[in-house]
């Protein structure tokens, strides 16, 4: 029986639900690692992992000291933030030698602050 099982269903644990099903499918290689992404309800973060070796390649979220000062052009503030943070990103990736990845969307819908960071690394340069 899963942990998820006895637990009173909430947004939460059916996000963890989700992404522990997407891990059964996905893994990071160093070849092909993993681009992962966290959203929380102010700032949404990205990391390069290598699963193989445990370790994590690349990272950076909407804190970074370079994304701190940005100005939105538009109405949608952190959309437009999320496409910057994915574009630094995949800079930032691609300066480290990685230009493919998988994107694993961490249990969370593919639209709004997830679909535009994923834009934006595609933007960016890296190929999913």
């Amino acid at each position: 029986m899963s942990v998820f099982a006895k637990q009173k269903k909430s947004r939460r644990t059916s996000r963890l639900r989700r992404h522990r099903s997407i891990r059964d499918k996905l893994a990071g290689t160093a070849a092909r690692p993993r681009l992962v992404v966290y959203r929380s309800l102010k700032n949404i973060e990205g990391q390069v992992i290598d699963d193989d070796a445990g370790r994590t390649l690349v990272g950076l979220s909407t804190l970074h000291p370079d994304l701190r000062g940005f100005e939105a052009e538009g109405d949608n503030r952190k959309v437009e933030h999320a496409f910057a943070a994915g574009k630094m990103l995949a800079e930032k990736a691609l300066q480290a030698g990685i230009d493919t990845v998988v994107f694993d969307r961490g249990g969370y819908k593919y639209h709004g602050r997830v679909k535009a960071f994923a834009d934006g690394a595609r933007e960016g340069g890296l190929k999913f």
